[in-house]
């Protein structure tokens, strides 16, 4: 499995939260926790930002890209507004999630709680070639639903 080495920094000195990593030998993602002094309740319907307490320098070409973990939408309603969210290579700011509750009930986020993954990725960036027409496809312009049809 190929790798790509990006700086991580603690953005507050008592880090006592572990760095993100992956939780299993295949895992594409790594779970992001929450850095935060006292408990943190999320209402139904109510959206926070959670501070991870880190920043990253990622190397041109790589961006980071912040998903819902399944077990908290499946188990409680816990979600991201920004689904992915990206983190850009040239961003050196804190990570923070954004974190809404689409439950029934109040969810309390505690310190080091696994809040979403952090998938690193590459990408590529287009160039605008306009043009008159564009070549042909079956699909052609059918949009929302087309092959239900």
């Amino acid at each position: 499995m190929p790798t790509v080495p990006v700086k991580i920094k603690r953005i507050r000195p008592s880090g006592l939260n572990p760095l993100p990593r992956y939780m299993t030998t295949h895992a594409a993602g790594m779970d992001l926790l929450a850095d935060l002094v006292d408990d943190l309740v999320i209402a139904p319907g109510e959206r926070v930002l959670v501070p991870t307490g880190i920043a990253i320098a990622l190397p041109d070409g790589y961006e980071a890209q912040i998903r819902p973990r399944s077990g908290l939408a499946l188990k409680h309603g816990i979600s991201l507004v920004n689904t992915p969210g990206t983190i850009d290579p040239d961003y050196r700011g804190e990570i923070g999630v954004i974190v809404i509750n689409h439950g029934s009930e109040p969810f309390v986020v505690k310190n080091g709680e696994r809040i979403a993954q952090m998938v690193v990725a590459p990408f590529v960036r287009a160039e605008w070639e306009e043009a008159d027409e564009l070549d042909d496809t079956h699909r052609g312009d059918g949009g929302f639903g087309h092959t239900g049809r």
